[in-house]
């Protein structure tokens, strides 16, 4: 069991404990979503360039993860602004990772919010 540091704050010594009573393979999971809300904080890229009006068209390949469905997801729709989905893509991931919902249709909720947020962004334009 891992033992947080007393200088650690109250969430962090909660996501330790959390990461804790997982197994080896949901840990790998959580690793790799909290590697992808890190990149989702880091800068866009140059400023001035425009991401494309159109979604990327990216396949979804059989066997994804619902982590590889975000990153995929969120490099098909550039023109989107990801932190208006990253509340629900959390919630989405949660619901897999915590309370064992299935990938396939977690995914499928998944594509279904990106091309919504898609479709709200469109009406805007």
């Amino acid at each position: 069991m891992l033992q947080p540091s007393p200088r650690l704050n109250a969430e962090q010594r909660e996501l330790l404990s959390l990461f804790d009573a997982l197994d080896p393979g949901r840990r790998g999971s959580l690793l790799d979503f909290a590697r992808f809300l890190a990149r989702q904080a880091e800068p866009d890229g140059p400023a001035g360039t425009q991401p494309p009006a159109e979604p990327l068209g990216l396949a979804r390949p059989e066997n994804e993860t619902v982590v590889a469905a975000i990153r995929r997801l969120s490099q098909n729709y550039p023109m989107l602004e990801k932190d208006a989905l990253l509340h629900q893509s959390a919630a989405l991931m949660t619901a897999h990772l915590m309370h064992g919902r299935d990938a396939e249709s977690v995914i499928d909720e998944l594509e279904t919010l990106f091309a919504e947020a898609y479709g709200a962004y469109r009406e805007r334009a």
